[in-house]
């Protein structure tokens, strides 16, 4: 059994890491200044010089098809990049990307909403989550009601990631409801702001924030249609089973980064004449932290191997971003600890972390459903206990 990277895969993940330390990284401190004035973290043109630059490097659209001009990289890449981006507290991520199930867009849909998304002239969020359908996703009530050729949407969304920023949404209504949500009764449409849809932030105890988005007699032409009519609910589950791999995937670059921190911190801060690393408490914290950090390190790490290998990526992920999920919040909680006053301040990025990571329990499926679904597989006989080495 070979553990080891490749040759391309450790090229791959340090010219990252490159581009992350000397690029993003001394951006850092202006971020947490202007946080703490209380002003914005990072512009959007801030965003899309420093993928510009990316660019230059080789870095554009991680997961996009080649035929789109991106990389097409394999998830366990993908994975190594996306903890090399979690080192670094600014929200920045490579360009060239665009929503997985936008690729079931037709051939004008890929002109007017695809290609424009890939290239960062547009920008969309994926809107499913409503009030009353949280991580019950089947609750889903905004409604799709067909007048013509057009199609009417009433309703609200919640908690959508980009909500505030996009100049387009990929909203999943109910068109059928006989039928019902798993039936083939929703239908997935690409509504522009311009339609008439109004989005409404959320403050939450993180940086940014997610949005309502409010449809009333939205009115959406037939032909902005994603994919089928009753294919909606099928499509946003594989937009939210994209992500559990990819999650916990940026929590151990967190982890990573943090735990350095704390290790250095330790160090170097005397207490009655002596360093704080003395201390077998301080000690205690540092080996669980690395000890669970590794552990977290190979679930995710086989979560990605599992969808290279065309397997079904459900179990693996679910367990990657549980344990991982967990993790990087136990690892932020010590670090902070080990720092101290000064870990509580906003002098250092550990206060934002803490608040940061405790997300990461919640969205893309929070903890209660995740052991669900690992549960469910195993008592249902869906996999073995082991999975491919069982």
């Amino acid at each position: 059994m070979d553990f080891a990277l490749s040759d391309e895969q450790k090229a791959i993940r340090d010219t990252a890491r490159s581009f992350i330390r000397k690029e993003v990284m001394p951006l850092e401190q202006e971020l947490l200044r202007r946080e703490r004035a209380h002003q914005p973290g990072l512009t959007r043109d801030e965003l899309r010089e420093l993928q510009s630059r990316a660019r230059k490097f080789g870095f554009w659209g991680l997961s996009t098809p080649q035929e789109y001009g991106g990389m097409d990289l394999p998830a366990v890449t993908q994975s190594l990049i996306w903890t090399e981006i979690g080192r670094t507290i600014l929200p920045f991520r490579f360009g060239g990307e665009a929503d997985n199930i936008l690729y079931h867009a037709n051939e004008q849909q890929r002109r007017e909403y695809l290609l424009p998304t890939i290239e960062g002239d547009r920008i969309s969020c994926f809107a499913i989550t409503e009030p009353g359908a949280g991580s019950d996703a089947a609750n889903i009530k905004l409604s799709a009601r067909r007048d013509g050729d057009d199609w009417i949407l009433n309703g609200e969304k919640t908690f959508i990631t980009n909500g505030n920023d996009a100049d387009f949404a990929i909203v999943v209504g109910v068109n059928d409801p006989e039928r019902g949500v798993r039936g083939g009764g929703t239908t997935a449409f690409l509504v522009d702001r311009a339609m008439g849809w109004r989005s409404e932030f959320i403050q939450t105890m993180g940086e940014g924030g997610p949005a309502s988005l409010v449809f009333e007699d939205v009115r959406v032409p037939g032909r902005n249609v994603l994919g089928e009519v009753g294919q909606g609910f099928e499509l946003g589950m594989q937009w939210i089973g994209r992500g559990r791999y990819i999650i916990p995937s940026h929590g151990l670059g967190i982890a990573e980064r943090a735990l350095q921190m704390a290790i250095d911190h330790a160090n170097t801060r005397e207490t009655f004449g002596r360093p704080i690393a003395t201390n077998q408490a301080i000690q205690w914290m540092i080996a669980d932290s690395e000890t669970e950090l590794e552990a977290a390190r190979w679930l995710v790490l086989r979560a990605a191997w599992t969808v290279d290998q065309g397997v079904d990526p459900r179990h693996s992920s679910s367990m990657a971003k549980l344990y991982g999920a967990g993790m990087i919040n136990r690892v932020v909680d010590r670090v902070l600890q080990i720092h101290g006053g000064m870990g509580y301040t906003r002098e250092l990025p550990i206060e934002r972390w803490y608040r940061q990571v405790r997300l990461m329990r919640i969205y893309e499926g929070t903890d209660e459903m995740q052991r669900l679904i690992i549960s469910r597989d195993l008592l249902r006989g869906y996999t073995t206990i082991g999975g491919h080495l069982g």
